[in-house]
């Protein structure tokens, strides 16, 4: 590959990404009526994971050299693995849309910029420009959201238990992604995945061995399995691996407020999800004010 397709690759990168993020919301609908949301995750770890130890061993791909980068993977993976996507699928499980899932946790710009400005002080201030942006997404949210906790229908309402682990989740993938870019030192994609999912699944098995319910399984199981093992585990946290690493955050950033308007047109397509005015109006302002946030020059 010459150094014009690398750059190309590299530019694209982003994009590829979030159209396999997206998909997320709508693999965690489409097997949630067949399956406990822990236990669904703790096999795809499981598997996610001998498909890594397999690529290592006949890559030949050397592990974290040291123990505290070990800790610091193994943290990463707890929140944007375990407590990310747990929230994440348990919101969907709960009765939460998709496309409402993935408008909440598209809200992680918003959150790193309030913290870049408390932690990182008067270099990383939030701007005018960025308080506006602030206050157009979450009366976006709160527009969407208030609908469908008055008029959600069956797999796409709103309570207190859905919101809650709906909101761990975007607090989790936010503290991860920061977390990340402070403290874990540049290392192969390979090795460092397979470190966080193990500590992901690590914190699941208890969660998994609670519940209840058991995995039924059907086409859609196996089929949502699939994907989220080679689609989004292989491919979707490898690339955002990737780009954290190369500095490019802040440009999956800015792309991230398509993903909720593409994960809605698709659930709306699949699994009938209304797509009204309100919802089209709040998801609006809520892409609006994300978009202001990120490209403001002091973020």
């Amino acid at each position: 590959m010459n150094g014009m397709d690398s750059r190309s690759l590299i530019r694209a990168m982003p994009a590829v990404f979030v159209l396999i993020w997206s998909t997320g919301f709508i693999v965690a609908r489409f097997a949630m009526p067949y399956a406990p949301p822990f236990s669904f995750l703790m096999m795809r770890y499981l598997l996610s994971i001998a498909c890594f130890m397999a690529w290592i061993a006949w890559a030949g791909v050397r592990w974290p050299q040291t123990g505290l980068q070990w800790i610091h993977l193994g943290i990463t993976g707890v929140l944007m693995h375990g407590l990310y996507l747990g929230g994440v699928w348990a919101a969907v499980k709960g009765g939460m849309g998709s496309g409402l899932s993935a408008l909440i946790v598209g809200i992680q710009p918003v959150l790193t910029a309030i913290w870049l400005s408390v932690v990182a002080g008067a270099g990383h201030r939030v701007s005018g420009r960025q308080w506006l942006g602030l206050l157009l997404g979450f009366a976006g949210l709160v527009l969407v959201v208030w609908r469908k906790l008055t008029q959600g229908n069956p797999g796409d309402y709103v309570t207190a238990g859905n919101m809650t682990w709906a909101i761990a989740a975007l607090v989790a993938i936010t503290a991860g992604t920061l977390y990340q870019k402070r403290f874990v030192k540049p290392c192969d994609v390979r090795s460092a995945n397979a470190v966080q999912l193990i500590a992901a699944a690590l914190v699941t098995a208890p969660l998994a061995w609670l519940e209840p319910e058991s995995v039924h399984w059907n086409a859609h199981v196996v089929g949502a399995m699939a994907w989220s093992v080679l689609g989004l585990t292989l491919g979707g946290s490898s690339l955002l691996y990737l780009l954290i690493q190369r500095g490019a955050a802040a440009s999956v950033a800015s792309l991230m407020y398509l993903v909720p308007p593409t994960t809605a047109a698709i659930a709306w397509a699949l699994f009938d999800e209304p797509i009204t005015f309100a919802t089209v109006l709040g998801t609006a302002l809520t892409a609006i004010g994300v978009s202001l946030v990120v490209r403001s020059k002091a973020v």
